[in-house]
């Protein structure tokens, strides 16, 4: 509840809050494949009207423990005065190496994107490629780790980099809270940061977050799930 106060009394005198709305759906295939698939919508401009959606998935490979590599494929939309004005298609690839100091659980991932765009209103079709890097950190609070009945908060750091000028394209900040209610489902919310960088100026976001994260675990494995970061 505090989060949400400091939140609103620092965007006031300043920009305006946005949604960010995500519903992630983890299968355990085996204890080294597993399958993903993520729905998203944002509310960018306006905290009650949807202008963005992102639909995408992958597989993810654990070649040896905590080190996991996944290739994914995504849809995203982007409306303006409630008209579509750009549509992209995604692929990307990534690698994710994790390290637990106690109760602490640290994750960083690397990933590369090649990006499809379509302009809806003037046909125009382009394409670009980013980087990214991300640290994220998690820490269960009444349990050693993440399991049922298990209360955790969760914080990262983003950078987003790409060829053409400016060549540091974005970073975000988020800083949240959740619970793990059972083997299949957990809730996350918090707060994100996002500036985008371009030539002809900064754009702030102000983001509330929500999700929820539903996993399917086919798997004898000992259970500590993996919470879904905002992406």
């Amino acid at each position: 509840m505090l989060l949400f106060v400091f939140v609103g009394s620092f965007v006031s005198g300043q920009d305006h809050l946005s949604s960010f709305n995500m519903m992630s759906f983890t299968y355990k295939i085996t204890p080294k494949w597993m399958a993903y698939v993520e729905l998203q919508t944002r509310a960018r401009r306006d905290y009650t009207v949807i202008d963005y959606y992102e639909t995408k998935g992958g597989i993810g490979y654990n070649f040896i423990k905590n080190n996991q590599i996944f290739a994914g494929i995504g849809r995203y939309g982007t409306y303006e005065k409630m008209k579509i004005s750009q549509e992209e298609l995604r692929v990307w690839l990534q690698y994710t190496l994790t390290q637990k100091l106690g109760k602490l659980k640290l994750d960083h991932r690397v990933r590369a994107e090649q990006r499809y765009f379509y302009a809806s209103q003037t046909g125009e079709h382009t394409r670009a490629n980013r980087f990214r890097y991300r640290l994220s950190a998690i820490v269960p609070i009444n349990n050693d780790k993440v399991q049922e009945e298990t209360f955790f908060v969760n914080a990262f750091e983003e950078i987003f980099l790409g060829p053409v000028d400016p060549n540091f394209k974005r970073n975000r900040t988020f800083a949240g809270f959740g619970y793990q209610f059972n083997n299949s489902l957990s809730i996350t919310s918090g707060y994100m940061f996002q500036r985008e960088f371009a030539l002809r100026g900064n754009d702030n976001f102000h983001f509330l977050y929500f999700a929820l994260n539903f996993t399917i675990d086919a798997t004898d494995d000992e259970k500590d799930f993996v919470i879904p970061m905002v992406d």
